[in-house]
């Protein structure tokens, strides 16, 4: 055996990867609308799953974070709001009747009260929303937390599955909706960075109006999922053995101050942060109690973590 051909995936591992990837950009492109940046994304897994062994248990480790990309942009085959009504003024009513100070719903008292320190903090924290759990998620890999790293990933697809869910069951508004637009659902509404905004004009990156541009569906704010992700990190965080103070202090900090953040800038209700809540710990509940008690399951989890450590599938 050469050591090219030693470097190369099985005949059955390219056909898969081809398979795959095909499926992807094919059902995308017919469905959702092909992007550049669904070029780059296909480029740089199909070079790290043939560069070499470790890049491949690499892509192959991270497929449930692709999974969670991919199903985010698939949710745009089927709006939420063609499935089931908005509710705007319910979710506002009962955030304003359990948590109304003064006649206002906290996100309208907060608009009422931001400072400049606040507003940047604000940035900081929702910045790390997706990114410091994939972090989290890295080390846990290259650390050599192969079986934690892979529980992770797939309670945080896992946690996304289900506030997915949740929004074809409910589809709801978010505050900064009912500020700008009023009770009236309107379909194709473009998303606004809201409270954010501050942060954009403070440092003149503008980052979060880019993102909240590309958002093509704003009906999506119950659960707030934003608040489930650096919460899965902090359990799997306390879970795991030998995990440094430093990561599970930097991560509670991280999500206490992302669930204040979701309200301050009128991005998402008590409730909403709640039911991120609610699908975070649901999820972690049902993949380790429930899931993993299932013999063909944790036979599968077994085999993954293999593959990902030295590429055996035993």
């Amino acid at each position: 055996m050469t050591a090219i051909s030693r470097r190369l995936p099985s005949v059955a591992e390219s056909a898969a990867c081809v398979a795959a990837l095909c499926l992807w950009l094919t059902v995308t492109a017919l469905g959702v609308g092909f992007r550049p940046e669904h070029t780059v994304m296909a480029v740089v897994i199909a070079a790290l799953f043939f560069a070499a062994p470790a890049t491949r248990r690499l892509t192959v480790a991270l497929i449930p974070f692709f999974l969670f990309g991919i199903s985010y942009d698939w949710m745009n085959l089927l709006p939420n709001y063609e499935v089931n009504p908005v509710d705007v003024r319910g979710l506002y009513e009962t955030e304003s009747a359990l948590f109304g100070i003064g006649g206002l719903t906290p996100n309208e008292w907060w608009a009422l009260h931001t400072f400049k320190a606040a507003d940047f903090i604000a940035g900081v924290f929702y910045l790390c929303w997706v990114p410091l759990p994939v972090i989290f998620g890295l080390w846990l890999y290259f650390s050599g937390r192969r079986n934690l790293y892979l529980h992770f990933a797939m309670v945080f697809l896992l946690t996304n599955l289900v506030g997915f869910t949740f929004y074809y069951i409910h589809p709801a508004a978010p505050p900064w909706y009912v500020a700008l637009h009023g009770f009236e659902a309107v379909p194709g509404t473009p998303g606004s960075a809201a409270g954010l905004e501050a942060f954009d004009a403070m440092t003149g990156l503008g980052i979060f109006d880019a993102l909240y541009a590309r958002n093509s569906n704003v009906f999506a704010a119950m659960p707030s999922l934003h608040s489930a992700y650096t919460l899965t990190a902090l359990l799997y965080a306390l879970r795991g053995r030998g995990i440094s103070l430093a990561w599970r202090l930097t991560l509670a900090v991280v999500t206490l101050g992302i669930w204040w953040t979701a309200v301050y800038t009128s991005h998402h209700y008590i409730l909403d942060v709640a039911g991120g809540i609610a699908c975070s710990i649901a999820a972690y509940l049902i993949f380790e109690y429930a899931l993993m008690k299932w013999p063909a399951f944790d036979r599968f989890t077994i085999r993954y973590t293999n593959y990902i450590s030295n590429g055996q599938q035993h």
